[in-house]
């Protein structure tokens, strides 16, 4: 498949479309999302009012028909308003074939369970897509995550991420960028993007680590991890062992313990403690570029 064009980069006044595209909004979300708008308004950008932000259905921020519609752009970028759970449910709609088979020059913005329709884009050749934080967090980000976002969405020079290296060598492709709990659903599935050749950057948040152990075994047994030309941990919040099994190491492996014992062996560079995540502290990366990651240093530099 050709891909597109990449979209055109944003300028001032341009227009951004808000996108509840997985669980309800609730609580103290609302002003998190109220936060995350004035920083696109400090840009210089249009946010267009959403018609109903407190739409739900169950757990889901209104039904699939709803939430899917809410992704057919109609402005230069589609900003995810927060995760959870529901994106998958999408990918199955008889609509969203239109949805990725339209021509769409804009750029969709989230992390988390966004990961599903960032992938599921990037396996149709639709290019755009960002991993980065969603209007109920970018508020809280630190200004240098929030500067990096607004660069890259306004076509500027990103640096370098600096991590820690764990397995030397270098590797070059497309950036893959996701959380590992919804990326590990798409395999087997049409929305899995190209893994060989790419650098593979995961994230996760409240995983024990033998649920993550078992995740990765998935991704070994299929034979999807040995395509990969690189490999970036990001943060893994709250993914440590339970106090009591932390406080006798015979009963359990600790998180880092996990990751290296299932991709040490690979052959490849695999880099630990990116700054991106569930952390404060979301990097912006767009899914697809290419990128250079140097298990020597331990950064990764798009390209």
């Amino acid at each position: 498949m050709n891909e597109r064009p990449w979209p055109q980069p944003l300028q001032s006044g341009d227009r951004v479309q808000l996108a509840a595209a997985s669980s309800a909004l609730q609580g103290e979300a609302i002003s998190r999302l109220e936060a995350g708008i004035a920083v696109l308004q400090h840009w210089g950008l249009e946010v267009c009012s959403h018609h109903n932000l407190e739409r739900h259905w169950g757990y889901y921020a209104g039904t699939d028909q709803e939430r899917l519609a809410d992704l057919q752009a109609c402005a230069p970028l589609v900003a995810c308003v927060r995760g959870g759970w529901g994106s998958a449910r999408l990918l199955e709609h008889p609509l969203m074939d239109d949805l990725l088979g339209a021509a769409s020059s804009h750029w969709l913005l989230g992390f988390s369970d966004v990961t599903s329709l960032l992938w599921a884009r990037q396996a149709a050749g639709i290019p755009g897509g960002v991993h980065g934080p969603m209007l109920t967090t970018l508020g809280a980000e630190p200004e240098w995550s929030q500067e990096r976002l607004r660069a890259l969405l306004f076509g500027e020079p990103l640096p370098a991420l600096k991590g820690t290296s764990w397995s030397e060598g270098q590797a070059r492709g497309p950036c893959l960028v996701g959380n590992l709990t919804v990326a590990t659903h798409l395999l087997g599935t049409p929305h899995l993007p190209e893994l060989r050749g790419a650098i593979l950057l995961l994230e996760d948040v409240g995983e024990a680590p033998y649920r993550i152990d078992r995740m990765l075994s998935h991704w070994r047994l299929s034979g999807a991890l040995q395509q990969v030309a690189g490999i970036g941990f990001g943060s893994f919040s709250d993914c440590e062992a339970d106090e009591e099994d932390a406080r006798d190491p015979q009963r359990s492996f600790g998180l880092n313990a996990v990751l290296q014992e299932r991709c040490g062996d690979l052959g490849i560079p695999v880099i630990a403690d990116l700054p991106f995540g569930h952390r404060c502290g979301n990097a912006a990366i767009p899914i697809g570029r290419m990128g250079h990651l140097d298990g020597t240093t331990g950064e990764l530099q798009l390209l």
